[in-house]
């Protein structure tokens, strides 16, 4: 195996639904002989593309085994990964996007940039991916190529420039003409495999050499040698010109776009040439990964064999033989037999089986080096975690997990479908770390929890489709909370007479608010008035009631009890005494502690395009929303604000209806707040009424 890292490339194809991504992986991997035979996504002949993006795969009830594959093209070896493009899973996109060095941008000649296509572009930019634009469909009709590169740079701000230009477009369109070579290319055979240099035809010359110009202007910036032999009018050597583009790539500050057509087999070879010659190698790229022996202080990871390992699973597949973990390692190597420890749990793990994945097939390796993406085989490990050698101690995700904000009780509707909804929780727990499922003890209801709607939905449906397990959903349940806002003491005595030893406990303090700990017991009894060895029933009582309150049994927090005083006696006093006492206590001072609900206030960013901000602001006030700030990007603005989540159901459609989808919003927890009092009184009267429904 290659372990040269200069020559390796870690690319995503991300683009809006329908600008031809799968067809363009699909000769991607035909040209690069990984495949023999093309197949159309639409699938005439009932075969369907090789890989394929996960919503028609489950259409197909194909396997979402894209999620890596790898081919070489002149000597470069070319890692593909399938980017989610939804926000909702942060924690997904997260990952494929750490795992990417560079990305294809896909655009429709015709559509141009679309709403998805903003959607894809922002995520990049927030994890500095550099990319390369396709104009893929300039056989189309309505294909016009230099508008969406008008486009890239008034909607997306890109400073874009073309590197090809098409020899005819729609009906005409026969192939490109390379600007930085100046040659003309025309694909012929069957699948466009026979690649025809010619000189450029006499009708294009004027417009080439036009664009040729724009594009040694726009490269001059990144190299000064460049800028002085165009100042004389000096011809440019096509090496000198590349490198110049493969800086401003690099910096993110140049977007070089090539274009064809992938249906027709046109120019997808010179985008691999691209790929290869402008988008980075591992080493380009800086990594960091964080070290918890130093407060998780960043440390920088080089793309070196012989430094000790650290590697991310970057995600779970459930393959024929067992858990398939995909893996990216930054630094040092991953060999057969070596042992490497699980960062999150501390377990010491040793490798069985390496693969190299494509699509669904694999092909066994020894060992994978700095910068390379590979699987392994039977791994009991989670989405996200941090592979290292023995005695390191670093991670590359920081291993805090948002608190899941929204519940849904499910419930399955038959014994069938019972089976399958606990393999399907099992599984996605594991892949990912902000959904997490469990029984609720009074009503014996099986509880998922998330992140947002659109979380729980996808899973819903990933049950259905996946596991065939069809269940009913109850309502959505939003994590409410109650604290108390004063000191009120308590005095009480527990007592209790009948034939025989009694029981018998008195108990005295108070409880008051504390912003620290959601529980902090403070024992303060001098004297022994509370025998020392009930100190642990009083603190276990206490704690009991802390599960839910006495009025709404929602969870209370933050409250400190402190317990100064009280009263035994020799024969009736136990631990079943004073912990019924420490209750009656925390009761009696509750009442009496001014109690008020808190709610989970998300941080909401809407993006959406200048023209809607007035709408958007106000469907966010509308829903008790508190603007933070508001922000102008170019053609489009930033708004953040705290709004309830109680208030954020159905938001999406609200959202996109009022923008005509051009808007989307990201939402994660802030905080928990106070609720207003009439808010306050509404789900009070909703929990009697749900307690009288059980009564």
């Amino acid at each position: 195996m290659n372990t040269n890292t200069q020559n390796v490339r870690n690319i995503g194809i991300s683009a809006h639904i329908d600008s031809g991504k799968t067809t363009l992986t699909e000769r991607v991997l035909f040209y690069t002989k990984r495949i023999h035979a093309i197949h159309d996504v639409k699938g005439k002949d009932g075969v369907g593309a090789t890989m394929d993006s996960m919503e028609l795969e489950r259409e197909r009830g194909i396997t979402i085994a894209s999620a890596a594959t790898f081919c070489q093209w002149k000597g470069h070896e070319i890692n593909i990964i399938d980017t989610p493009g939804h926000v909702d899973f942060t924690i997904e996109v997260e990952r494929s996007l750490r795992v990417l060095d560079g990305a294809i941008l896909v655009l429709c000649s015709v559509g141009g940039v679309q709403s998805q296509s903003i959607t894809v572009d922002q995520q990049m930019k927030r994890y500095n991916v550099p990319c390369i634009a396709f104009i893929n469909k300039c056989d189309r009709s309505g294909a016009n190529p230099m508008r969406v590169i008008e486009q890239l740079k008034t909607k997306l701000g890109h400073n874009a420039v073309a590197i090809q230009t098409p020899i005819g477009l729609e009906a005409d369109h026969e192939g490109v003409v390379d600007l930085v070579r100046m040659k003309a290319f025309y694909f012929k055979g069957d699948n466009g495999e026979i690649i025809e240099e010619k000189e450029i035809p006499a009708d294009l010359i004027e417009v080439a050499k036009r664009q040729r110009d724009a594009l040694i202007d726009a490269a001059t910036l990144f190299s000064d040698e460049l800028t002085d032999l165009a100042l004389e009018e000096k011809p440019i050597p096509a090496e000198l010109l590349i490198g110049a583009l493969r800086t401003g790539t690099l910096q993110r500050k140049l977007t070089p776009v090539c274009m064809g057509s992938a249906y027709k087999n046109k120019a997808v070879q010179l985008l691999l040439d691209a790929v290869t010659e402008l988008l980075p190698s591992p080493g380009d790229v800086v990594n960091q990964a964080l070290d918890l022996s130093a407060a998780e202080a960043p440390v920088v990871l080089k793309t070196d064999n012989t430094l000790p390992t650290v590697a991310l699973a970057f995600k779970l597949e459930d393959g024929q033989y067992g858990q398939l973990t995909y893996i990216r390692v930054y630094q040092g190597k991953l060999a057969k037999g070596d042992t490497i420890i699980n960062v999150r749990t501390g377990r010491k793990i040793k490798i069985g089986r390496l693969v190299r994945m494509h699509a669904d097939q694999m092909e066994d390796i020894t060992e994978l080096p700095a910068g390379m993406i590979g699987a392994m085989f039977g791994i009991d490990c989670a989405s996200g975690d941090t592979f290292v050698s023995p005695g390191v101690t670093l991670t590359m995700t920081s291993m805090f997990v948002p608190e899941p904000v929204i519940s849904l009780a499910i419930a399955p509707k038959d014994h069938k479908s019972e089976i399958n909804m606990s393999k399907a929780l099992n599984r996605f727990t594991k892949e990912d770390p902000t959904f997490k499922t469990y029984v609720n003890d009074e009503t014996n209801e099986t509880i998922i929890s998330g992140m947002g709607e659109l979380h729980l939905e996808v899973y819903i449906e990933r049950m259905r489709r996946e596991y065939n397990a069809e269940v009913i959903t109850g309502a959505p349940q939003v994590a409410y909370r109650e604290t108390i806002t004063q000191k009120a003491e308590f005095d009480y005595i527990h007592k209790k007479q009948t034939g025989g030893s009694g029981q018998y406990g008195r108990v005295a303090g108070w409880l008051e608010p504390c912003a620290e700990e959601d529980f902090i017991f403070d024992n303060q009894v001098s004297g022994g008035t509370v025998p020392t060895q009930y100190i642990p029933a009083c603190e276990k009582g206490f704690k009991a009631c802390m599960a839910k309150g006495p009025k709404l049994e929602f969870p209370l927090t933050n409250i400190r009890v402190v317990l100064n005083d009280g009263a035994s006696h020799s024969v009736d006093s136990s631990d079943m005494a004073f912990q019924a006492a420490a209750r009656g206590g925390f009761l009696q001072a509750f009442a009496k502690a001014k109690p008020i609900i808190q709610e989970p206030i998300m941080k909401v960013v809407v993006e959406t395009p200048n023209e809607f901000q007035g709408p958007v602001m106000g469907s966010l006030n509308q829903r008790r929303g508190m603007i933070v700030g508001a922000q102008d990007e170019g053609v489009m603005c930033t708004i953040e604000a705290q709004v309830p989540l109680a208030e954020m159901f159905g938001y999406s459609t609200v959202l996109r209806s009022s923008t005509q989808g051009k808007a989307q919003f990201t939402m994660e927890f802030a905080a928990y707040k106070q609720v207003p009092q009439s808010i306050a009184e509404e789900i009070a009267k909703k929990v009697a009424e749900k307690k009288q429904k059980v009564a």
